[in-house]
């Protein structure tokens, strides 16, 4: 039997092709330099030109399986072939995007250290936050946001953010687009996402029927893995870097309204007087935008979506998250580092 695997050429390389891999991703300086600024560029504009071929190969190769018996495959032949195809989706999820969480990313970009922050380090950047968020509350229209549920409109002002943000940032570098409406926005209320990234055609995914003002942030996101960066409070940071440099003031808005909800979960956590000295001085579009997400939350909750959560957890957990879906929060941290580095001006 043993034997046997070592003369099946095609199962020792895929074998010989993972151990490379993963050796290679135990070195990010590695990453950052050959893959996520070397070979990731051009395999992502070139799957976002050829769409989801792929996606479609992969699938197929799934439905091919669950049409064969499944006694077929607790055969030894079974196996071997069940072991190809799983090690083959570990290569092209790899090579496509998957390496990019094992990047150096924002933190050798920027020269930030996020790690190790106070109370009073929270409480400073909440305050901050909030006082771009009212300004810019102030100045959105309840009803000219609207427009954002036309999909089109959302996709071409997310660009032109990214292409504003590129020019201090040119590792923001956007090109070329492929954002969709996912087909999958009605399952998404069962599993809990509200956008993704697909590694195997390199598209952007968002789901429509969020709160719109919500929109903008979300897209900004997906289109952050897009650019390479695979870790969800990276992701964040970036889509909070393009939002706010919007021309867009409904964009700027989404921006601070994300990073200043993310601050007050952690402070609600770490000092809940001043969890409730904040909330009195929200402005009243903002204290009406959180209800309406609330709502949403509560109308979205079902049975499945604690479970496809747990699940998600895991994946990224794996992926070198260690705090898996709460790793959106640890934007936080990298906010607090940008803030102690540059001053609260540059928020």
């Amino acid at each position: 039997m043993f034997k046997s695997v070592l003369r099946d050429r095609v199962l020792m390389s895929l074998v010989i092709a993972t151990i490379l891999i993963k050796i290679f991703s135990l070195n990010p300086d590695w990453v950052e330099r050959y893959y996520t600024f070397g070979f990731y560029p051009f395999v992502s504009k070139t799957l976002r030109y050829l769409f989801g071929w792929v996606a479609w190969k992969v699938w197929g190769a799934f439905r091919e399986v669950s049409k064969r018996r499944s006694s077929h495959y607790f055969t030894w032949t079974g196996f071997t072939r069940f072991l190809k195809l799983a090690l083959g989706i570990y290569i092209i999820f790899n090579v496509f995007w998957g390496l990019n969480y094992d990047r150096q990313g924002i933190a050798k970009q920027f020269g930030l250290a996020p790690d190790h922050y106070t109370p009073g380090d929270l409480y400073e950047l909440t305050v901050a936050l909030q006082q771009r968020l009212n300004f810019y509350a102030a100045r959105v229209d309840s009803t000219k946001r609207l427009a954002f549920n036309n999909d089109q409109t959302l996709f071409k002002e997310a660009v032109a953010a990214y292409q504003i943000a590129s020019r201090d940032y040119p590792f923001l570098e956007y090109s070329p687009p492929s954002i969709k409406a996912s087909l999958l926005t009605f399952a998404g209320r069962y599993f809990g996402f509200t956008g993704y990234y697909n590694p195997f055609t390199a598209e952007a995914q968002v789901k429509t029927d969020v709160p719109v003002f919500t929109k903008p942030f979300i897209v900004c996101h997906e289109i952050g893995h897009q650019v390479g960066y695979a870790k969800e409070n990276e992701a964040n940071f970036s889509s909070y870097l393009t939002g706010r440099v919007s021309d867009n003031v409904e964009f700027r808005y989404s921006a601070y309204y994300d990073m200043y909800t993310y601050a007050m979960h952690d402070l609600f956590v770490y000092n809940p007087l001043c969890f409730i000295e904040l909330k009195k001085s929200e402005h009243p579009q903002v204290k009406e935008d959180i209800k309406t997400y609330r709502a949403y939350i509560l109308k979205s909750k079902n049975a499945v979506e604690p479970v496809m959560s747990l699940a998600y957890d895991r994946y990224l957990r794996m992926n070198n998250q260690p705090r898996g879906t709460e790793s959106y929060n640890e934007v936080v941290g990298w906010l607090i580092a940008y803030m102690k580095k540059y001053g609260k001006d540059a928020l």
